[in-house]
Formats: structure tokens, C-alpha cells, sequence
């Protein structure tokens, strides 16, 4: 049923239903975070999901982050496994234990500085990955998203996005 051909009541007892929901995971948090979701924002984010687009926007950048996850993991074990093959390849090939022993030395700290600029980058990827669902449920007009990177404030963004997704899966008034 679109929202829109909802009665006032209907409308009005949902956004009860969703703001004593709201409430209720509000008080779970740790009491750090707690102070961070204050009722205007639970309000306000039941209104928004009044609305069920934003439903769907939150379901689809979580499959987008998963599918990002798992690319960045794969890149990360090839990088592994270019790395062991190049050992084994370097004792295949090296004659002396001596020389094998030395080979093996610079290798490996050749390949912890590529792992180390691998996985930097891997984050930057991540961060700019949190940066765009920010822009996105910013720009949905979700209350409590704006493009930040203080660790406080995207934990506080991840838990209210915990809480889209677990009221995603609750069967809801209409």
C-alpha cells in the first residue's frame, strides 16, 4: 500500500509504532551514544521512514557495501597468493640454502610493505564507501546523515542505520 493513500490515522499510528520502536533500540545503545540520538532525531527519522523509499535506499547501499567488501577481500588474498607463489617460486629457484634464507628475508619485507599499501588503500576505499552512503542518505533527506569521519558521529550514523534495517524486517502497521 503507498503511503500516500493512507488514512491520517493510519499514517499517525504507524509513526507511533515507529518512533516507540526508535525509542526502544535508542535505549540499548551504550550510554555514550545514547546522549547522541536524542528524541528529535528519533522523531524525526520515524517521520522519514513514513516514507518506505528509505527502506530500500538503506537495503541497497548495505548489498553495494557487502559486494565491495567481499572485491576488496579478494584483491587483498590474490596479493596473498602472489606473495606465496613468489616464495615458493624463489626456493624452486635458488640453489643455496644461504642464498634461500637471505631471498626469503627480502621478500618478505618487501611483500609486509606491499600488504601495509595494500591495505591502506583498501581503506581509503571503505572510508570513501562510508562518504558516499552519507552523501546518499543525506541527500534522502535522512536526519542524523551528513558526510563526516569523526569515528563518534559514524558509529552514531552506523547504529541508525541498525535501527533502518532491523525495522526493515518488522511487520509494521499500514
Amino acid at each position: 500500500m503507498d503511503f500516500i493513500e493512507q488514512t491520517p490515522e493510519a499514517l499517525q499510528r504507524k509513526l507511533y509504532f515507529l518512533l516507540e520502536q526508535l525509542q526502544d533500540m535508542a535505549r540499548e545503545l551504550p550510554p555514550k551514544y545514547q546522549m547522541r540520538v536524542p528524541i528529535e532525531l528519533l522523531s524525526g527519522l520515524a517521520n522519514c521512514l513514513l516514507n518506505e523509499t528509505v527502506f530500500e535506499i538503506v537495503k541497497g547501499l548495505m548489498e553495494i557495501q557487502h559486494v565491495t567488501e567481499k572485491h576488496l577481500f579478494q584483491q587483498r588474498q590474490q596479493i596473498q597468493s602472489k606473495h606465496t607463489m613468489e616464495i615458493s617460486n624463489m626456493i624452486i629457484t635458488t640453489p643455496s640454502p644461504e642464498e634461500q634464507e637471505l631471498q626469503k628475508t627480502l621478500l618478505l619485507a618487501r611483500h609486509k610493505e606491499e600488504l601495509k599499501h595494500t591495505d591502506m588503500k583498501l581503506v581509503m576505499q571503505l572510508d570513501q564507501k562510508v562518504s558516499d552512503q552519507q552523501v546518499t542518505l543525506e541527500k534522502a533527506g535522512v536526519p542524523g546523515f551528513f558526510v563526516t569521519n569523526k569515528p563518534i558521529e559514524v558509529k552514531v550514523q552506523m547504529y541508525l542505520l541498525d535501527f533502518i534495517l532491523r525495522l526493515s524486517k518488522m511487520d509494521i502497521p499500514h
